[in-house]
């Protein structure tokens, strides 16, 4: 078995990493390092935890402790998708850099021109950036990248997915020809098999893994979840998910939940914090400093449930996370491997547990033909816990609570015709009564007019039958007085 000490890297380097407790390097920095030192082009390609940053940082700084850097002219460059695995790369320098001489910067979004201004004008040996902003500071005339000797792109499939391949091209273009490229990637897209075809000049090719396959130590599960009812699945599949951590015990030491899209993200964050659960967002909308802070309280241990969009899904290196919970199935089937990903490194066994809903099916297949197996079934812990006879009428009266008084309206407008159609069944056999129905209909008239008058109400002895001829006299006398007044 190799062993670091045997991949000719500096002694200061090798004392680095001995202090870190590593002794032999995973398949992908056996595979890398030889043929960086050497020189060439690297393309690597290996599934996520495998140790792929340490497979670039620890030729670079092998090979740039000779040199010195001048002012806005970075010897090397590094390129991450995101803001928080450009971070980690900064760490790893710092780590395996630590008897060695060099000087570093790091270039990403959300934090002051004026600090990252000052340190280029010092003059950096390792440039750490995302591509928008080492564009903006290019554009601005702050950076000249024509010193560039090593030049790292890191998680190129990810840069595909973010959209930042025209970036990655454009930066390209702008560094020297001759400068030394390591290319490392997951899986290996059409487009991004074109750009390094373009841009790579027989490089060594190091393929530790089967593209896109998920590692053998992580535990898969799907639960397959179908809401009672359309407008209560949100709230039901929050519910499942609380069932799902709780099921988990003290296995569960920390976690990261997935989701789609950043309003989720929140949404679900709030939700487990409302029912007492350890639990913080990260998405790409939050400012900088809350989102270091939040990643720095996970990797402490003080946050035992990070809730993610897919910008975490890349470069979180915590060695200890024990559980994966896709809140969503990923809408690409790759993405599934890299959130899977962030449980079971280091060798350290993990488990990934996926809410699926039937809109998801779809997705779902197309996983299980990407890593080429299928993801076994869990069973539901609501359904478990809760016997059908004792959940059935509960969303039985719920659905039936909202259109009631439309039910109830009905049966109104149903009864009144059959009042109505019982009247003349009883009156028509008895003709006779029809002027004491009259009448009586006419009491209180003739009451109130009779008040109106200043009289006492008395009965007047005709009996009114209708208006026209037979109108009574004392009602003909009233308008005729009203008229005359």
């Amino acid at each position: 078995m190799t062993k670091f000490s045997e991949l000719k890297l500096a002694p200061k380097v090798l004392k680095a990493v001995e202090d870190t407790g590593y002794e032999t390097p995973t398949p992908i920095q056996a595979g890398a390092i030889p043929p960086a030192l050497e020189g060439r082009d690297v393309l690597g390609i290996a599934q996520t935890g495998t140790g792929k940053t340490a497979s670039f940082t620890l030729p670079m700084i092998t090979m740039l402790a000779r040199g010195r850097a001048r002012a806005r002219m970075p010897r090397s460059l590094v390129l991450c998708p995101t803001r928080e695995l450009a971070a980690q790369v900064a760490e790893n320098f710092d780590t395996y850099a630590k008897h060695v001489k060099l000087t570093k910067a790091l270039l990403i979004g959300g934090v002051s021109f004026g600090e990252q201004n000052k340190l280029i004008d010092r003059g950096v040996d390792v440039l750490i950036a995302t591509p928008g902003r080492l564009l903006d500071h290019f554009e601005r005339g702050k950076l000249l990248l024509n010193g560039v000797q090593i030049m790292v792109v890191d998680e190129a499939d990810r840069m595909l997915d973010m959209g930042f391949i025209p970036d990655i091209e454009r930066i390209f273009s702008i560094t020297p020809f001759t400068k030394q490229t390591l290319f490392f990637s997951a899986t290996m897209a059409p487009e991004i098999e074109r750009i390094t075809n373009t841009f790579l000049s027989n490089p060594a090719r190091i393929e530790v893994a089967r593209q896109a396959t998920a590692a053998e130590n992580i535990e898969q599960g799907v639960v397959m979840f179908k809401p009672s009812r359309r407008d209560r699945a949100a709230t039901e599949k929050r519910k499942l998910l609380r069932a799902l951590i709780d099921a988990e015990g003290e296995k569960l030491t920390n976690g990261i939940i997935f989701c789609n899209r950043k309003m989720d993200v929140d949404t679900v964050a709030k939700s487990l914090k409302k029912y007492g659960y350890d639990a913080a967002p990260i998405h790409g909308d939050l400012d900088q400093s809350q989102r270091t802070r939040t990643l720095e309280g996970f990797r402490n241990g003080d946050l035992r449930l990070l809730i993610a969009s897919d910008v975490a899904a890349r470069g979180l290196d915590i060695p200890s996370v024990s559980h994966v919970f896709n809140f969503d199935v990923p809408g690409h089937a790759e993405d599934y491997i890299h959130r899977i990903g962030r449980t079971g490194r280091a060798g350290r066994d993990g488990k990934a547990i996926m809410i699926c809903e039937p809109r998801d099916e779809k997705n779902l297949a197309a996983i299980e033909t990407l890593i080429k197996k299928p993801i076994p079934r869990l069973d539901n812990p609501l359904t478990q816990s809760t016997p059908a006879s004792q959940s059935a009428p509960a969303p039985t009266s719920e659905d039936q609570a909202p259109p009631a008084p439309e039910s109830r309206k009905k049966e109104r407008s149903r009864k009144k015709p059959v009042r109505r159609e019982e009247k003349p069944r009883d009156t028509a056999p008895r003709p006779e009564t029809q002027p004491e129905k009259a009448e009586a209909s006419q009491k209180p008239d003739n009451k109130q007019s009779d008040r109106n008058q200043g009289g006492r109400g008395r009965k007047s002895d005709k009996k009114v039958v209708g208006m026209g001829d037979h109108m009574p006299g004392f009602i003909a006398r009233s308008f005729s007085d009203r008229s005359s007044d």
